[in-house]
């Protein structure tokens, strides 16, 4: 299927393509602003996109609204401790803001908030070891990320991606045993900003129920902590019991849910945004 095109405006990050049908708005930097709100809607409409999602910091809240943008979640003193994150977006087809399985998502959020207050501290199994990745590593990284994902928003199937991502700013945490990887997951940084979204979480399907995700987002989540990247959070896949329980039981706090944001596997999906404050 392929994934969609990430490109430079000025000092600001935009990833578009018909893939996920959508711009995406990943990094705005203020020297860019306003203008780059102009280009961003130009290519939705150029290029006949249904959404435009941006990560919108305060300062351009205000401008994005005036342009039929709305908040779909926000995230407090987000960039360097200070400074809030608001997720927003505008609709170009009135048919992605309808999502059919609305109902199941407000299911998960129930149940992740009713478990929130669990107990969620698991062993690894026997014989098992959570470590950091390295590039000697994103070969099987890779196949993992086949398995458990037919396809995603990022070529997270190809090992030069990963290689190229753990140069740039992600670090992956994975799950080995006896030299098999079992689960993986991985803290994309924001080194200006502060923070890290953490994400790509895949289980090989013989391990799942083991608490795997749980090791894997402690692990991160120690890493971000010790490196003062002090915000931490998640865009979960919003039909997940699974993962929106996992971040809960972390104490992670749920600010709204993104409508038929990204495609993953073949179809497009809501999603929630999670976030703690981890220092």
């Amino acid at each position: 299927m392929g994934t969609d095109q990430i490109e430079s405006f000025g000092s600001s990050t935009i990833q578009h393509g018909s893939v996920n049908d959508r711009v995406y708005l990943m990094k705005l930097n203020q020297r860019d602003f306003p203008q780059i709100l102009s280009y961003i809607n130009s290519l939705a409409i150029s290029h006949n996109y249904s959404k435009v999602f941006a990560k919108v910091p305060e300062f351009g809240r205000n401008f994005f609204e005036q342009e039929g943008y709305r908040v779909e979640a926000s995230i407090p003193n987000f960039y360097r401790g200070e400074e809030d994150v608001f997720f927003m977006a505008r609709y170009f087809h009135p048919d992605r803001l309808i999502d059919h399985n609305a109902d199941q998502v407000q299911q998960v959020l129930e149940a992740a908030h009713a478990k929130a207050s669990n107990d969620h501290h698991v062993s690894l199994p026997d014989g098992c070891d959570c470590r950091i990745a390295s590039s000697a590593d994103c070969e099987q990284m890779a196949l993992l990320y086949q398995q458990v994902f037919a396809s995603y928003p990022f070529p997270i199937h190809d090992p030069d991606y990963l290689v190229k991502t753990m140069v740039e700013n992600v670090i992956y945490a994975g799950i080995w045993k006896d030299n098999q990887l079992l689960a993986l997951a991985s803290a994309e940084i924001d080194f200006s900003g502060g923070n890290a979204e953490l994400t790509d979480f895949a289980t090989d399907p013989e391990w799942r129920g083991h608490g795997l995700a749980h090791t894997l987002l402690s692990h991160l989540e120690n890493e971000m902590r010790n490196s003062g990247h002090c915000t931490c959070y998640t865009i979960a896949r919003a039909t997940s019991f699974g993962m929106n329980i996992c971040f809960a039981q972390h104490d992670y706090q749920s600010t709204g849910t993104l409508v038929k944001n990204t495609q993953i596997s073949g179809g497009l999906e809501s999603m929630n945004v999670w976030y703690k404050h981890v220092c």
